[in-house]
């Protein structure tokens, strides 16, 4: 890419295009251009193109050639999109580059980067803007066109040339979306409904200085009537500059001053003022809000602060590892408004956008309208607007979740990828299944920029790299302010047992504490990383356990829903009465999910304000917030929450934090087992105590001699990576070895079973014994109706892993045409977790 438009010296001259489609297929694909569309074609460009018999994609042009495809004829592309690129030439680079470290196609890159708001396909379709008016500028066509979606409600694109008696719509859309007619969306998703926010003025006669002296007048006697009127021109300045009549007041400033409604509609009835809406940007303006980051940084993080810069001199990623509560954000504040005054943008990645509300709530504070942020829980069209606008130059800083890596940057100058450590930037299904922080710092390669990580408790593998020189390596290890590190308690739960002092799954110490702790009108935090009711019912006469029908697992018990649910494929049916196998009706919840505490705390502790923090409780856009603004008023007295309580909250009156079952992190089979369990109950414990009372923190576990508990108490996180760096280096894991997973699946257990074998076969014979682990079955066998076996690669240092894919690739391209392999998926997971 980074052609520019192609001028042809001869009209005859036939203008070919390769393009970049949104699906899994090896090369871009080739397109005639039309003669009259010649001299527009550039790279970066959107353009509609027909793929198969039937499907219409949005394509992305790569490049502009003449050379027409040896194995297949060029199809015309349908229409162009875009007067200019909306993709640039770095991105379509680093599409590339993620397809091929992780072993996937390019297309499949695509079509996560780009907004379905900004993609036309077979599915999409038409709507009316609720805010177009002028229907004098439509054409005969788009008028008919327009009349129809109006009677219908939505169009899709065949309708829409079925009335327009054309065989191609595309080129009527694409002109009536320009003139702000209609709205495409996916009828797979929600339609976009704009924003409105309705504003008064005054009408055209009275918007003039004579007109207001002679209303004033009239309006004397008047007294709610001339409130209005006065309370308006304060606001819009229109004896001054009658322009700014246009712009009007927004309605709710006259309640909000506790003005009369009925007197403005009075205003409104005799002609005086009209009413008006507007469509608004979703992210707002927080210009009233907008306050100057004034703030002074500590001595230890301006020692951190400018180690960070030193250190950027020489190096170009830098890994500030600081403890929960040391005010690592005030740095990374310090750092942006930098970049910023440098003319940079910049990209500020967050492993959950929804659990940093604070976080975003005092970046707009500092930063104002230059923050854009960008996540899932958007609809597709306020996605777009965030992507047009970073193209424009609105937003300079932008915060987002991993996706955010693929937006249309032109030039930036500093990413920082905050809680570094967090498993959530890497995407597991489908493809790409990329790692955000490792392509944000191919990103930042290819545009010069720096890269800052920040944790409380890196991971091994980014650690490993600061301690051999290739990161830089900044620490900052004490809390901000007067806050000090928690105190840690371990609660022996097998000892408590045995004494009879357990109370269902809480010790007698523990629900002491949490009461104490209530009395002294202090909150609390009840850690549990498992949510739902009850983790599976069994029945006590023979021991079934309920299943999901798909997957290998246990069905979830929700009470407040009363149903069984499975968390893997999403499998739900009400709750049984009977046993599935002797039909007895002897059955019991086991096991505790966070609903569950909730419940059980509530008996325990009955004056206690309790909520819950799960997936279940903050579906929505707006319960997360919710919930935030009830702990932070105080009306939440003990929070129970999983790992989402972990991530970026700050809550001023919390003061102790209970991990309810600690074993069960602890002693998961994978070997990152113990890193995860110090992060996260590191980070769990970081939320206690970060004002100027010491928190406390509460462990229940039934082996506190455990030694990962000996570096949890102590904080010491060097320890644990002395440890854990012996043992992945005996064992031969990461980062002193490459993994790749393959995963193959189909719905017969035999059929993958026999692929698995043989191509684990097939890899040990080619690569060796030492680098090739299984197949084995994983811990849920089946999922989604699909089994499951998994070939782990270890490649040591020193194996060209570029060459190793290729070659790899090749292989498995080949395995469809051998029969064993007939229908079963393989699918390759580079860095795997």
């Amino acid at each position: 890419m980074g052609e520019s438009k192609v001028l042809f010296e001869s009209e005859e001259s036939t203008v070919f295009v390769d393009a970049l489609l949104p699906l899994p297929i090896p090369r871009y694909f080739t397109y005639r251009v039309p003669r009259q569309w010649a001299n527009e074609v550039e790279a970066g460009l959107r353009i509609v193109v027909p793929f198969g018999s039937t499907k219409v994609l949005t394509a992305v042009i790569v490049r502009v050639h003449h050379q027409p495809p040896k194995q297949y004829q060029a199809k015309y592309l349908l229409e162009i999109l875009d007067e200019s690129p909306l993709v640039t030439a770095s991105q379509i680079a680093l599409f590339q580059w993620v397809a091929n470290y992780y072993m996937c196609y390019p297309g499949e890159v695509f079509q996560v980067a780009l907004p379905a708001g900004l993609k036309i396909s077979s599915q999409s379709k038409v709507q009316i803007h609720p805010e177009f008016q002028l229907l004098n500028e439509l054409t005969e066509k788009e008028a008919i066109i327009f009349q129809a979606i109006q009677e219908k409600g939505s169009l899709s694109y065949d309708e829409v040339a079925r009335v327009a008696e054309v065989k191609s719509p595309y080129h009527h859309i694409k002109a009536m979306v320009g003139k702000g007619a209609i709205l495409i969306f996916d009828e797979l998703k929600d339609r976009y409904t704009p924003k409105v926010q309705r504003r008064i003025r005054l009408t055209q006669a009275y918007a003039n200085k004579e007109a207001i002296t002679a209303l004033i007048g009239a309006l004397e006697s008047k007294t709610k009537q001339i409130s209005i009127l006065l309370h308006y021109l304060q606001f819009i300045p229109v004896l001054r500059d009658a322009e700014t009549n246009q712009r009007g007041l927004e309605k709710s400033s006259f309640g909000q001053a506790g003005l009369s409604e009925s007197a403005l509609q009075t205003l409104t009835k005799h002609g005086i003022f009209e009413s008006f809406e507007i469509v608004v940007s979703r992210f707002g303006s927080d210009s009233d809000d907008f306050i100057p980051a004034n703030f002074d940084l500590n001595a230890a993080q301006e020692k951190a602060y400018q180690s960070i810069l030193a250190q950027f001199q020489e190096k170009d990623t830098v890994l500030l590892h600081g403890i929960t509560g040391s005010g690592k954000t005030e740095i990374y504040i310090r750092l942006i408004q930098e970049a910023l005054a440098n003319g940079d943008q910049v990209l500020y990645l967050l492993p959950e956008i929804a659990l940093t509300t604070q976080i975003v709530a005092r970046l707009k504070k500092i930063f104002g309208e230059q923050v854009g942020i960008y996540h899932s829980k958007f609809s597709d069209n306020e996605r777009v607007e965030v992507w047009k606008s970073i193209v424009e130059g609105k937003y300079p800083f932008v915060v987002g979740v991993r996706s955010s890596v693929f937006l249309p940057f032109s030039r930036l100058g500093l990413i920082i990828v905050d809680e570094e450590h967090e498993s959530s930037f890497k995407q597991v299904d489908p493809a790409p299944r990329y790692h955000a922080r490792d392509v944000a710092m191919v990103l930042a390669g290819q545009q010069k920029a720096k890269v800052l990580l920040g944790s409380a408790t890196p991971s091994i593998e980014s650690y490993y790299q600061a301690k051999q020189g290739k990161y830089g390596l900044v620490t900052l290890m004490e809390r901000f302010g007067k806050a000090t590190l928690p105190e840690m308690n371990l609660i022996d739960t097998k000892y408590a047992t045995k004494m009879k002092q357990m109370k269902g799954g809480f010790s007698v110490d523990l629900v002491t504490m949490l009461e104490e702790n209530f009395q002294k009108g202090k909150q609390s935090l009840l850690f549990q990383n498992r949510r739902g009711y009850s983790p599976y019912i069994q029945c006590q006469d023979c021991d079934w356990i309920a299943e999901c029908n798909q997957c290998d697992v246990s069905l979830t018990y929700h009470a407040k829903d009363q149903e069984l649910r499975c968390h893997y494929c999403g499998y739900r049916e009400g709750l049984l009465r009977r046993c599935g196998a002797c039909g007895g009706t002897n059955l019991k919840t086991m096991g505790y999910g966070t609903e569950k505490l909730e419940e059980e705390l509530q008996l325990l502790i009955p004056d206690a304000r309790i909520g819950r923090m799960d997936l279940d409780t903050t579906r929505s856009k707006t319960a997360f917030n919710s919930l935030l603004a009830e702990i932070q008023s105080g009306n939440i007295d003990i929070l129970v929450g999983t790992q989402m309580v972990a991530k970026g909250l700050d809550f001023e009156g919390l003061s102790t934090v209970a991990i309810f079952d600690a074993d069960r992190i602890i002693n998961f089979p994978d070997f990152r087992a113990h890193e995860r369990a110090f992060q996260l109950i590191t980070q769990v414990a970081g939320r206690a105590g970060r004002r100027d009372e010491q928190g406390q923190v509460f462990i229940q576990t039934n082996q506190p001699s455990h030694r990962l508990f000996q570096f949890i108490e102590s904080g010491d996180y060097a320890a644990l990576y002395a440890d854990e760096i012996i043992e992945r280096e005996g064992y031969n894991y990461p980062p002193f070895v490459r993994l790749i997973k393959l995963t193959l699946r189909h719905m017969e257990s035999i059929q993958v079973e026999k692929a698995a074998y043989e191509l684990g076969a097939m890899l040990k014979a080619k690569y060796g014994h030492g680098r090739i682990l299984g197949p084995e079955r994983p811990l849920i066998e089946r999922i989604r109706n699909q089994f499951v076996m998994e070939i782990l690669i270890k490649l040591e240092k020193g194996v060209s892993l570029a060459q190793f894919k290729v070659d790899l690739r090749l292989l498995l391209d080949e395995l469809p045409s051998k029969p064993v392999f007939k229908g079963v998926q393989v699918i390759p997971d580079v860095d795997c977790l």
